[in-house]
Order: C-alpha cells, then sequence, then structure tokens
C-alpha cells in the first residue's frame, strides 16, 4: 500500500510539474498575415511585459540610437528615446543592407552583410563583408535561445528575422514583438532626461542603454 501511494504521489508530482512547463512554455512564432511586418499575434508589443524575464529568451532592440532616417514623417522617432528593461540594442542597419524604406535618409555605410533581393522582396544573396560577420552575428543573436526582435516599429525587425532564417536560424525560435514606439508597458527605460533648469536642456541618456558596439575598424575585410 505505501509503495502504491509512493508511486501515486510521483505521479501527481511529474504531473504537476509538467503543467507548470506548459504553462511556463512560449507559444510558438505566429506572424500576424495582416501585419506588414509580420508581428506576432501572440507575442507583441501588447503583451510583451507578461514574457520579460526570462532565461531562455535573449531580447534584441535593432533600432540605431540616433537613426539618420526621417522618421518623424511617418509619426516616428528616428533617436532611440526609450527601449524595455532586458532588450539589448542591437542595430540592424549595422549588421545588413536596408531593403527600400518610406522615408529619406537611411543608414547606408558599413554593415557586416551586403544582401540582394528576390522580385518577390525575400533575400536572394546575404555576402560576408568581413572574416568575423558571421561570428558577430552569432555572438549577438544566440541560436540556442527564443529571440525577441523589437525596434521602432515592426520594420527592422521584421527583416532582422528575416536574415536571421536566410542564415539559418530555426524560424521557430524568432518573434517579431513589433514597434516600442506603441510600448505602454511597465518596464520601460527612458534614455532621454528632461532637465528642470532654465536653460531646458535634454540629456541623451546613453549609459542607461545596454548597448552592442560593432567597430568596424576592428574588422578584418574579406578580399
Amino acid at each position: 500500500m505505501k509503495k502504491l501511494l509512493s508511486i501515486l504521489l510521483a505521479l501527481a508530482l511529474l504531473t504537476a510539474l509538467g503543467a507548470v512547463a506548459c504553462a511556463d512554455a512560449l507559444p510558438a512564432p505566429e506572424p500576424d498575415e495582416t501585419n506588414m511586418f509580420g508581428v506576432d499575434k501572440n507575442i507583441n508589443i501588447a503583451t510583451l511585459d507578461q514574457y520579460l524575464g526570462r532565461d531562455d529568451v535573449a531580447y534584441r532592440d535593432v533600432r540605431m540610437l540616433f537613426d539618420p532616417a526621417d522618421y518623424a514623417a511617418i509619426g516616428g522617432n528616428a533617436d532611440l528615446a526609450s527601449t524595455v528593461e532586458g532588450f539589448r540594442i542591437v542595430p540592424y542597419p549595422y549588421l545588413a543592407t536596408l531593403s527600400a524604406l518610406p522615408v529619406e535618409g537611411a543608414y547606408a555605410a558599413e554593415t557586416l552583410f551586403t544582401l540582394t533581393w528576390n522580385e518577390d522582396g525575400s533575400i536572394a544573396s546575404a555576402t560576408p563583408n568581413y572574416e568575423e560577420s558571421m561570428l558577430v552575428l552569432e555572438d549577438l543573436f544566440p541560436k540556442d535561445k527564443a529571440i525577441f526582435l523589437m525596434c521602432g516599429g515592426g520594420g527592422y525587425a521584421g527583416m532582422t528575422k528575416s536574415l536571421l532564417i536566410f542564415l539559418g536560424w530555426d524560424p521557430e525560435l524568432l518573434y517579431n514583438v513589433g514597434g516600442n514606439w506603441a510600448y505602454e508597458g511597465d518596464h520601460g527605460v527612458e534614455l532621454i532626461q528632461y532637465s528642470e533648469d532654465a536653460n531646458g536642456n535634454d540629456y541623451f541618456c546613453t549609459w542607461r542603454a545596454d548597448y552592442a558596439l560593432i567597430d568596424f575598424s576592428r574588422l578584418h575585410p574579406v578580399s
């Protein structure tokens, strides 16, 4: 009888642990087909706070600190005025060639990869510009974790996701969580501090950002 009770208790414990594991599991990526950038239906800027602080997720904000593109023309913000706790800033424009943007002045300097596209807009080729290009990408976007990709409106995040999939990352681990411009959660990190002095200066607090600097001058160009 005692042995039977022990077995039943063990089974109950395993069932409980399984239920916890299922409750904690991330929903599979499910891009919204009605969204032009493929923002995820389940994990997005509206639900993001529910999924923060996880050890099985790498959080990446793929905006530039100061983007030369004129995002103000479409109601956005070219400066990275705020981000979300736990997100590391890894600007997509430094990773690969930008596809066409609906704004002027887009970044057009050094990138880890040069892309070409098919007629349908999918990536046709990704040529490394530096010997370390893939090493840098693998360091910044771990393949053994889910990766949440966030930007201002969803575009850079979508481009990053497409690049990673093309280069061999598991699409079942990649989530476009959308644009920070619409974030209204409780874990924002403000990168602009407004002065109360008579001069009315604003201070861009870049030191608050977890910023991944890619120093192209230290990389070795592919000959």
